[in-house]
């Protein structure tokens, strides 16, 4: 079974090698590192580093050696972090140390989510209603966005050979996402948010109505709902059955609807040509939400273009985590990987118990596999609420 666990790069750093399998594999009972190789900004509270209590990664950077001649042509081109150069290629001595620790490496892939590139490549971000651009999301239908993405993958699965891709962000982005400084006085609402979500950049547009979508006709809808939602005193539902009823909350607008329905090619597609790009013998799946049909993503279609998916199962009690992965095992079949992803934060995470009990609900479920989030990011102690958790999982087998 898969049992793994989220890493920055300077978490192998500030541990060391022979410190990050003793914690990981001796001490949580894992026998996966998921590392960051592609990642975005943020300020991270680091409990665990002597030194970096407090650390800001460079924005949109990766953590391994591109192959300079593999991005010569693409227009949208990798940064290597200076972590890199200064503190070392952890990636590489992940993998180089496979045989020695008995650790397989994933590599956690952030694919779309790039603010650095958004800036840099205003073309090809996703845009809303009014033209507006989303600068922290690269768009799916984007050509150069999908060939860098493409090509990220067959660079980092052909050179460190890793055992398996996440796939984090290769769809739409909603429209809250803790960019810096985000400010809304108005109250969005779910439903809200996802209308601004929603992305009719020049891409876009041109794929859906070469698919035979009135693209205009949804752009115009949802400009009006927007509009009207930015007059309103106090903000208000408009669709009672969002977003419960998924796509069908839109059945009375048909050309938003239909848009909606399409929104999920361009997804599909890339992850098909992801999957094509990677070295044959690393496994790609799809990192995603419980409700991702919101960022474009049809579960089925999505798993069936790779090799599965991981799910994570933020802020769930156990019934709605059985009940996840009892309706995604079922989506997807039998044969493709189903992983769930939890997070070992408190309060969320009470102590190990509610951790355990979790993660057997999913592996009860269908799941076959774990990613705990994150090993930097936790005190050490709870790496024993881990423990806790694979050790009750040895109980199943």
């Amino acid at each position: 079974m898969h049992l793994s666990m989220w890493t920055y790069p300077w978490d192998v750093q500030d541990q060391g090698l022979a410190g990050t399998v003793a914690e990981l594999r001796d001490r949580a009972g894992l026998n996966t590192v998921s590392l960051a190789t592609s990642y975005h900004a943020g300020r991270f509270l680091q409990p665990r580093s002597p030194h970096q209590k407090a650390y800001f990664p460079e924005d949109g950077t990766v953590y391994f050696q591109p192959d300079e001649a593999l991005w010569a042509d693409r227009e949208i081109k990798p940064l290597m972090a200076r972590n890199v150069a200064e503190r070392g290629d952890m990636l590489k001595v992940l993998t180089d140390a496979r045989a020695q620790t008995g650790m397989k490496v994933s590599c956690w892939t952030v694919c779309l989510h790039n603010t650095r590139l958004g800036m840099l490549h205003p073309d090809h971000v996703t845009r809303n209603a009014f033209g507006n651009p989303n600068y922290y999301n690269l768009c799916p239908s984007s050509p150069a966005a999908r060939a860098y993405v493409t090509t990220l993958v067959q660079d980092v699965s052909t050179r460190y050979r890793p055992d398996m891709i996440e796939l984090e962000s290769p769809n739409f982005m909603g429209f809250a996402h803790e960019y810096h400084h985000e400010k809304d006085g108005v109250g969005l609402n779910a439903e809200d948010d996802f209308l601004l979500s929603l992305c009719f950049c020049a891409h876009c547009m041109a794929r859906a109505q070469k698919a035979g979508i009135n693209a205009e006709g949804a752009r115009k809808t949802a400009h009006r709902f927007i509009a009207a939602m930015c007059e309103r005193e106090v903000p208000e539902k408009q669709f009672p059955d969002f977003p419960e009823a998924g796509l069908d909350a839109f059945n009375a607008h048909e050309d938003l609807r239909a848009f909606l329905a399409w929104r999920s090619k361009p997804v599909t597609s890339l992850i098909t040509e992801i999957r094509a790009a990677a070295h044959p013998e690393t496994r790609v799946v799809l990192i995603d939400l419980a409700d991702g049909w919101l960022g474009g993503v049809d579960l089925k279609e999505a798993a069936g273009a790779c090799d599965g998916a991981i799910l994570c199962c933020y802020c769930m009690e156990p019934e709605a985590v059985s009940g996840i992965f009892r309706n995604a095992r079922g989506i997807i079949g039998p044969e493709k990987f189903l992983g769930v992803g939890l997070r070992v934060f408190y309060p969320e995470m009470e102590n190990g118990d509610a951790l355990a009990i979790r993660t057997r609900a999913a592996i009860s479920a269908g799941a076959n596999g774990v990613n705990f989030y994150n090993y930097g990011l936790i005190p050490e102690k709870r790496l024993d609420w881990v423990k806790t958790a694979t050790g009750r999982l040895a109980q199943l087998a």
